[in-house]
Order: C-alpha cells, then sequence, then structure tokens
C-alpha cells in the first residue's frame, strides 16, 4: 500500500557529516609488529632481526608523507546547502 501524503520532515539548520574522514594507517606499523614478534620469539639480542630492525629505522627515518588537500564533504554540504535551503523556500 502506498501513502498519499508524505511524510515532512523538519528543514535542516545545518548539514553535517561526523568525522568524513578516516585517519590514514601508519605505515610503519607492520613493520613494527615484526620487529616486536622477532624480539619476543628470538630475544632482543637476536642477530636475526637485524635486517626488520633496519628496515624499522629506515621507514621511521623516511619523511612523512604529504598532507592530501581534498576538501571535505562538510565543505560540499555547505556549499549546496544555499542552493537546498532556497528550493525548499520557494515552495
Amino acid at each position: 500500500m502506498t501513502n498519499k501524503n508524505p511524510i515532512r520532515l523538519p528543514p535542516l539548520r545545518v548539514l553535517r557529516v561526523r568525522q568524513p574522514n578516516r585517519a590514514e594507517p601508519n605505515p610503519c606499523l607492520t613493520i613494527m609488529s615484526s620487529v616486536l614478534a622477532c624480539w619476543a620469539s628470538a630475544g632482543y639480542q637476536g642477530r636475526g632481526c637485524t635486517t626488520v630492525e633496519q628496515a624499522l629505522r629506515a621507514c621511521m627515518d623516511a619523511p612523512p608523507a604529504p598532507a592530501k588537500g581534498s576538501r571535505t564533504i562538510n565543505y560540499h554540504l555547505a556549499r549546496f546547502s544555499k542552493r537546498l535551503i532556497a528550493q525548499g523556500k520557494k515552495k
């Protein structure tokens, strides 16, 4: 059965999305877990862990990736909210 009278929702004052962006995972995290696993199995002074330790040092010494300059979804919602609110008032 269809409803002939649609439900009217109250207008929104501000369009917002909570936490639209997720944090980027740390690229050194997997190497660090490998180092910890190697230390747990071979001991802290284990000779077999040197290559993994050097890979972790190289990863930690590398410069961080540049931040992305992307626009957030909240920016676009703010841009279009003027149009949406204006269309709602015309009716």
